[in-house]
């Protein structure tokens, strides 16, 4: 059996597999240094638990899951499969820790999340060594530096392949392929086809592997599609990030706590609207919208120590007009609008863990939740940029993870963010792509496996 891809979700369809008897190799295109996909950037995944476990608090049933999962997609999601993750998600971090990794509780400033996400000791680099230790101690071949570039399909089913590996041309054969290669955000001109001149701002906060090579095979081949090539799942992240793969630190959590205003330094959408793991992912498609794709978060001394910080430090000045000029705004209309903002607030009680009620009145866009005056000094701003983590468009699948299109006897199965549009057709939560990769790695090693004979 072939898996292409290295990350969480090809090493979850490689251990499976193996488990079911089945001979692996894996096709990894990242150096070994740079293995893992995405996955090496992540910090935990979404889990249903009905009690109190080791890291995770109270409850999050399966009913609350779904709902929140269907608030933040719009319903634009595939309820059979989506169940479908939710409950794989029970038992999933027991199978984890089977291979070597190991948990945490959640970390201070991370919103919202001790109930809802298993956080990885050692973030998404250590769990990804866990899976690899582990493949190294079953039997399954690595090949690292190994870009599948061609796919050999017949009537539906996977003979063989062509890659280059180290830069050399080579051919591989098996008896079914697990598909976990990611979507296509590294790919700059087919983000560009999509989205226009817009893209050249965009940052690329994941690996510069993922190119979509597979994916569009696939698709060459007739596989069925699924998800709006512009969806993605982008986050606002620091302006001053590198081009690709400033991963998890580059992103910025203190959106909520101030507001966000464009180049001309005017408010654009309510920083408020929900809890942060549900709206956090919206945010770099906001961003994108605005002229330059570029955005400032605007707060003040009060919400210092309540978000994670980025690895840059914030751009701070002893009065708003000093900040405007430091972050080269219009200083007159940022003082002008951080006023405006002031005098909508309406006094509450703040409590950035839960939906406060403080908010705005009488200003368009409001602010629903954590509105506070920004006016005890120093104040502070961020310049924001989209940063694309991965794209939704990809290839439809059924419960057995079988690429859907090539016909029903196919041998081809897929795992990761390359099928994530068939449950995330807008919209995000927090860790959810972890636990659909990990849960549909799971089923689509062990279904390969079946196929193969095993």
């Amino acid at each position: 059996m072939a898996v292409v891809g290295g990350g969480n979700a090809g090493l979850c369809a490689a251990l499976a597999a193996r488990e079911s008897g089945a001979s692996v190799m894996v096709f990894e295109c990242a150096p070994v240094e740079y293995r893992g996909g995405n996955s090496r950037h992540t910090r935990n995944m979404r889990c249903m638990h009905n009690a109190p476990t080791g890291v995770l608090t109270d409850a999050y049933t399966e009913k609350e899951y779904w709902e929140d999962l269907q608030r933040v997609t719009g319903g634009n999601t595939s309820e059979q499969l989506a169940r479908l993750i939710i409950r794989g998600s029970v038992e999933i971090t027991l199978w984890m820790r089977r291979y070597g990794v190991r948990f945490q509780p959640s970390l201070e400033g991370t919103l919202h999340l001790g109930r809802t996400n298993a956080f990885f000791l050692g973030g998404g680099k250590a769990l990804m060594n866990a899976y690899y230790s582990a493949a190294l101690k079953l039997g399954i071949g690595v090949l690292y530096n190994a870009e599948v570039e061609e796919l050999h399909i017949c009537d539906g089913k996977f003979k063989s392949g062509k890659m280059l590996l180290n830069g050399q041309p080579a051919e591989f054969r098996a008896k079914t392929l697990v598909v976990a290669s990611g979507g296509f955000e590294a790919n700059l001109e087919w983000l560009e086809k999509v989205w226009g001149e817009a893209a050249r701002n965009f940052i690329i906060r994941g690996t510069p592997y993922n190119k979509g090579k597979i994916l569009k095979v696939l698709l060459d081949h007739g596989a069925e599609p699924v998800g709006d090539p512009k969806q993605c799942h982008a986050v606002a992240i620091d302006g001053r990030a590198p081009k690709f793969d400033g991963g998890i630190v580059t992103r910025l959590d203190c959106v909520p706590l101030g507001i966000v205003v464009n180049r001309y330094a005017e408010r654009f959408y309510d920083e408020g609207e929900d809890l942060w793991p549900k709206r956090y992912a919206i945010w770099g498609r906001l961003v994108a919208q605005q002229p330059d794709q570029i955005a400032y978060s605007i707060f003040d001394s009060k919400v210092i120590g309540r978000f994670m910080p980025s690895v840059f430090p914030p751009i701070a000045a002893s009065s708003i007009t000093e900040l405007a000029a430091a972050l080269g705004l219009p200083p007159e209309k940022l003082d002008s609008s951080v006023r405006e903002f002031n005098q909508a607030v309406r006094p509450g009680r703040f409590d950035h863990q839960i939906l406060d009620d403080c908010r705005t009145e009488g200003l368009n866009p409001p602010k629903s939740h954590w509105a506070q005056t920004i006016d005890r000094r120093p104040f502070y701003g961020f310049p924001l940029r989209p940063g694309i983590t991965f794209t939704y468009l990809g290839v439809k699948v059924n419960e057995r993870a079988e690429v859907q299109g090539l016909g029903r006897n196919t041998n081809i199965f897929a795992a990761g963010e390359i099928m994530a549009g068939n449950v995330l057709g807008r919209g995000y939560l927090a860790g959810f792509g972890m636990t659909i990769g990990s849960v549909f790695g799971r089923i689509a090693g062990r279904e390969a496996a079946r196929a193969a004979g095993c």
